[in-house]
């Protein structure tokens, strides 16, 4: 008989399926069956389940509509113009659907999980300038007699030969409908799953959403913060529904205003400095209202307490930012400088910062820039090169003193640096600013909620306290009011 060797010191090894033994699991169940509609790279993802074997089982037809008149014919003219979007997608996915539910029926297939697998994609163009990027998604069935689940992504191809983005592409989907099918009940682990066989330098995962009866308890923000800390994509943002939105979409050509911030809680100061910086911003030259976006910034760096990421904590932040109709992007950017250089891929409008003065003066610190070979100059010029300007907001100093641009210290040696973009005009005082406020700060705010002082709400904006309250947030607990007042 034989019986595994064991020896000292083996480490456990997660066993991943290969991309033949997933599709294979696929076509040998009975149940599992739908179609293929593949628009862009090629028939990537069914070319797997043919060659697996069994295939007869599962797909009820492939398809590529490559003419864009067969494929409007198909699935009906968008109106921008354009075949690489959610909108396509969603338009491919819900016509299969509609087909296999007309064409098949029910009493014939009492037993069926119907499913259709779609994806729209460029790929690398003949002058590589232009990887690539597409969108990819299945709608399925978990119960023949259940509502479809829905899981949608989009990603950025880093490979510069079509062949391999295709073959990426394919393993993509087979891990996705594999996922679909065997991972749904942990959606974490899903979307892990989805670089089995692949490379995060092959592949870039920047949104994704889940919907659907099985995944009626995921928060999709939760979801857009594993792709950043799972190092899937740089940066992902949500909008004031929850909804995870490309940013891509949302960033091009826009002028943008910027906030990094804890946020945790958000407090009056962050809203005043939002208010006052995007007045200011808007009376710039060369900044449209109805082409601006505001962006409210939180890094991941901002989001770990001792070395973890605290999910929780996240979401309570997230809450009140989406309650105040913002939308929010997560990075993993530490430095101002990447921040801008993201925006730049989409956007040559003009962009701005909103800062307070401790944050401008941890910018002109050398130490950030050691990794950098033209150091601290090499990120300045990537910070203020573009077309952008730091929206100054002031600051008590210990003596009592308002610190703004005029009067703030940096290193002795980056005095001279500062001077020049202050006198480019790069950094402007926000002058028209709530000198009420300007002792509030959020982290003496969260240890009032923590440890049940009174005091904290007139802190922070109209209507957040009661979302804390209501919602339990950052710790809060009427029990420890009720101590402490007693």
């Amino acid at each position: 008989m034989d019986t595994e060797i064991k020896l000292k010191g083996d480490k456990i090894i997660e066993q991943i399926p290969s991309i033949k033994d997933k599709a294979l699991r696929i076509n040998l169940n009975e149940n599992i069956y739908g179609t293929f509609a593949e628009i862009g790279a090629g028939q990537e993802t069914v070319r797997h389940f043919f060659r697996s074997g069994g295939s007869s089982g599962t797909i009820a037809k492939a398809m590529s509509a490559y003419d864009k008149d067969f494929s409007d014919a198909v699935y009906g003219v968008e109106s921008d113009g354009r075949y690489v979007t959610e909108s396509r997608l969603k338009k491919m996915l819900s016509h299969e659907v509609n087909l296999i539910e007309q064409r098949l029926s029910r009493e014939k297939h009492p037993n069926k999980m119907f499913f259709s697998y779609a994806n729209t994609v460029a790929t690398i163009d003949f002058a590589k300038q232009f990887k690539g990027h597409g969108w990819v998604g299945i709608s399925y069935q978990i119960e023949p007699d259940e509502d479809y689940n829905e899981i949608i992504l989009h990603i950025r191809f880093k490979e510069t030969d079509v062949r391999l983005q295709q073959e990426t592409l394919g393993i993509l989907g087979v891990n996705l409908i594999y996922g679909a099918f065997y991972k749904y009940n942990d959606p974490k682990r899903l979307l892990r799953y989805l670089y089995d066989h692949l490379d995060k330098d092959q592949l870039e995962i920047d949104t994704i959403n889940f919907s659907g009866p099985r995944f009626a308890d995921v928060d999709n923000r939760l979801m857009s913060l594993q792709l950043v800390k799972n190092g899937m994509t740089d940066a992902v943002m949500f909008n004031p529904d929850g909804k995870n939105i490309l940013p891509a979409a949302i960033l091009y050509k826009k002028n943008i205003l910027a906030f990094r911030g804890s946020f945790r809680p958000v407090t009056k100061v962050n809203m005043d400095m939002y208010e006052k910086s995007l007045k200011m911003f808007l009376n710039e030259n060369k900044v449209d209202k109805d082409n601006t976006l505001v962006v409210f910034e939180i890094t991941l760096s901002n989001l770990r307490s001792d070395g973890e990421i605290n999910e929780r904590d996240f979401m309570d932040r997230a809450e009140l930012l989406c309650s105040l109709g913002q939308t929010v992007m997560i990075s993993n950017f530490q430095e101002y400088y990447k921040v801008v250089e993201y925006f730049a891929n989409y956007t040559k409008a003009r962009m701005g910062l909103a800062l307070g003065v401790n944050n401008l003066i941890d910018i002109f610190d050398e130490k950030y820039y050691r990794h950098l070979s033209g150091g601290i100059l090499e990120a300045f010029g990537k910070l203020f090169y573009r077309d952008m300007k730091v929206f100054l907001y002031p600051m008590i100093g210990e003596n009592g003193e308002i610190i703004n641009s005029d009067n703030l210290k940096v290193h002795p040696r980056m005095k001279e640096l500062y001077k020049f973009f202050k006198f480019n005009g790069k950094v402007v005082d926000i002058d028209d600013y709530d000198p009420t406020i300007l002792n509030v700060f959020s982290r003496e705010v969260l240890n009032m909620i923590n440890h049940g002082k009174p005091g904290w709400e007139s802190m922070l904006p109209s209507g957040i306290a009661e979302i804390i309250k209501e919602h339990q947030l950052f710790g809060y607990e009427p029990q420890k009011v009720l101590n402490e007042s007693n």
